[in-house]
């Protein structure tokens, strides 16, 4: 038991590194979710280190909204150590794409700081990352008025919970993006292609969008005008390069190639 207890956290060491109240981890106990990994003489909990990352799982999944159940399905899926292991690669590319687009909002906001200070004009670059409004003259000169109005009302009028759900999908598209370039996915490949179609299946999800017209030769044009936006401009590139640039350097590129295989093979369906 000594050398148990020196390869194990109690109860109290989880609580006061990690934040999370004993409480909770007594809940998450009750119910299978986190069963500590043994109880000590005096009925003290304690959790060794495959308890301690399933925690960290729990923690990124309820950070991403999931209900305890639906957790519980995940972990569920998910036993062996090498699945674990994945499945934590992919919270690690999520992360990276929500953290690159607070660095964009940490950013607009040092660049409002430092215009206010200096006395200088506001720009467009002071809500860069906040709002897909920042894309008007962009979305209007390109695809319409109409195109940016229908897709704007939509967005206005969903709800915080819905808006959140939106901007999360965004997030696990972009992280699965990067986690195929990662792992030097083809463009042409079965796994680029899967993610190809789904991410058309998400432009064409979003009323106003080109692609939600129908139109199959409507679709591919806006799609291949957006694959080279993937990659010439940097506010999307950020979007499929991980963590910084240089992480996964050449994600966009794979994002572009995907796409334009893709509309290569619906063209000559």
């Amino acid at each position: 038991m000594a050398d148990q207890d020196e390869q194990a956290w109690s109860i109290q060491e989880v609580v006061r590194r990690t934040g999370v109240t004993s409480r909770t981890l007594r809940h998450y106990d009750a119910i299978g979710l986190l069963p500590a990994s043994f109880v000590a003489v005096g009925g003290i909990r304690h959790y060794d280190d495959d308890a301690l990352v399933r925690l960290q799982r729990i923690l990124l999944l309820r950070e991403l909204g999931l209900s305890l159940s639906a957790i519980g399905e995940v972990l569920a899926s998910s036993t062996p150590r090498a699945s674990e292991t994945d499945a934590l690669r992919s919270h690690l590319e999520l992360l990276q794409v929500e953290r690159a687009a607070l660095d964009r909002r940490i950013g607009a906001v040092r660049r409002t700081i430092r215009a206010r200070e200096e006395g200088s004009p506001m720009t467009s670059e002071m809500f860069d990352g906040f709002d897909h409004a920042q894309y008007e003259d962009e979305v209007t000169k390109r695809w319409g008025r109409e195109t940016y109005q229908t897709s704007a009302a939509w967005w206005d009028s969903k709800s915080p919970e819905e808006k959140r759900d939106f901007q999360r999908e965004v997030a696990e598209l972009s992280a699965a993006w990067v986690a195929a370039a990662r792992a030097g996915e083809a463009p042409t490949g079965e796994a680029a292609q899967a993610l190809a179609a789904r991410h058309v299946a998400w432009l064409a999800s979003t009323p106003g969008s080109p692609a939600a017209s129908g139109d199959p030769e409507v679709t591919a044009q806006y799609v291949l005008s957006l694959a080279d936006m993937y990659v010439d401009d940097e506010r999307f590139r950020a979007n499929y390069t991980g963590g910084s640039p240089d992480d996964v350097p050449h994600g966009p590129e794979l994002v572009r190639d995907a796409l334009r295989a893709w509309v290569a093979a619906t063209r000559g369906a």
